[in-house]
């Protein structure tokens, strides 16, 4: 029987492309009528750039993204705490890739097309409820613009890669509630501008507060620019009226440039790179706690369904797409099974919890929290502030955490192995 999968977001079109990859049969039920190129940019580490190499997909990332060169962090002067290679720079096997979100969505979109053919998105479909049958699990469909039914289909499991607000988890969590807002506010947007660094690096400036992080996400442009995906966050305070999260509410730049209007470094006009832009978004940071439970009977949770977690580390896309590999491993090794769900659930469920946990205390961006702490007026060295095996342990412990450490990956066999459906 048929895998469905409600939600056609980056980790339900991985699993989509991994199923098939690995000859079971799957279909995708999307909310909406038009999966349109939104968002802003976003990063691939390596050891998801080597789960969608493995689906023959790296030659449309080299493509359409940036093969990520360094991380550096600096101080709310631009002054230089710590850098570290990327990709294979740094020895991996894999790049680590910077796109825009929207591109890779439909990057992804079209391998489904191609590959499974047109039928195998359902647009228009919202997933209202479910039920377990004798031998598999019933979906019913509604098409939210209209208001009339979309349809029941059956199938062997029900996946939910609906989101941060997933009609499944809702379901099965029905007192949870609304997604946990921290206290920040991100202001994010895109902006044609003049190669920074090694025109290939990603930074991270300021501290807990107040923090700017940019990349470029295009190689250089005919005009010999690049396009420079930009994020401004700041924490408010506990009486700011915070607004639903959307990536697509346009931002107010006079609501956030004035705090880093002086956040011109040698190497970076911060005040020039937010007001060259198009359009810019307003995303109040939020995540879920983690739970203890994401399958039951023939149903379970992936991505950001199941992990919803802060955009810090480059990691939140990364790992709902080794969600869509390790699901379809099990499913390969159980059949479309309950025991499959139980499975993917052991491996996947630990991981991310602790990642979510370590995202919440800033993972390894805290390095810009101890140098304001410790130097809040500047420094000459930054080792006068940090021990250098202070820096190496913090990098270190998130590589560990979320699963990619060099070595380690680089030794690790395929997680899905290939199969004669692949392409």
């Amino acid at each position: 029987m048929t895998v469905l999968i409600a939600g056609g977001g980056i980790s339900g079109l991985t699993l989509a492309l991994s199923l098939h990859q690995a000859g079971i049969a799957c279909r995708v039920f999307e909310s909406v009528a038009e999966l349109k190129p939104l968002g802003v940019g976003i990063n691939l580490l390596p050891h998801a750039v080597r789960e969608l190499a493995e689906l023959g997909l790296l030659d449309r990332l080299d493509a359409a993204g940036v093969r990520t060169k360094e991380l550096a962090y600096f101080s709310k002067r631009g002054q230089p705490i710590w850098s570290e290679p990327r990709g294979l720079e740094a020895g991996y096997k894999w790049p680590q890739i910077s796109i825009h979100r929207g591109v890779l969505h439909h990057l992804l979109l079209d391998a489904v097309i191609e590959r499974l053919g047109r039928d195998a998105v359902a647009t228009a479909h919202h997933l209202t409820d479910f039920t377990e049958t004798a031998d598999g699990v019933r979906a019913n469909f509604i098409d939210r613009t209209t208001g009339q039914d979309a349809g029941s289909f059956d199938g062997a499991v029900l996946i939910a890669a609906d989101g941060i607000h997933s009609a499944i988890r809702a379901r099965l969590y029905p007192d949870e509630g609304a997604p946990i807002w921290n206290g920040r506010i991100l202001w994010r947007g895109i902006t044609e501008a003049q190669p920074f660094l090694s025109g290939r690096t990603m930074i991270m400036a300021g501290h807990e507060v107040l923090k700017f992080v940019c990349y470029p996400i295009s190689n250089p442009l005919p005009n010999g620019k690049q396009r420079i995906n930009w994020i401004a966050e700041r924490s408010m305070p506990p009486t700011y009226a915070w607004r639903r999260e959307d990536y697509n509410r346009a931002a107010r730049l006079d609501e956030f440039l004035p705090w880093f209007a002086d956040w011109r470094f040698d190497w970076l006009d911060i005040p020039a790179l937010i007001t060259g832009n198009v359009h810019a978004y307003e995303y109040p940071l939020v995540d879920r706690d983690p739970l203890a439970r994401w399958t039951f009977g023939r149903v379970t949770l992936l991505g950001d369904a199941a992990h919803p977690m802060y955009p810090i580390g480059s990691n939140g896309a990364s790992q709902g797409i080794l969600d869509a590999r390790v699901l379809t491993r099990e499913l390969l090794a159980h059949g479309a099974t309950p025991a499959a769900l139980d499975a993917y659930e052991a491996e996947r469920r630990p991981a991310t919890t602790e990642l979510v946990k370590l995202n919440r205390r800033n993972g390894p961006e805290q390095v810009m929290q101890l140098v304001e702490e410790r130097a809040p007026g500047g420094f000459n060295t930054v080792t006068d502030v940090l021990s250098q095996q202070e820096l190496e342990d913090i990098a270190n412990t998130y590589k560990r955490v979320a699963g990619f450490q060099v070595e380690i990956l680089n030794a690790k066999p395929p997680i899905v192995s290939m199969h004669p459906h692949a392409r």
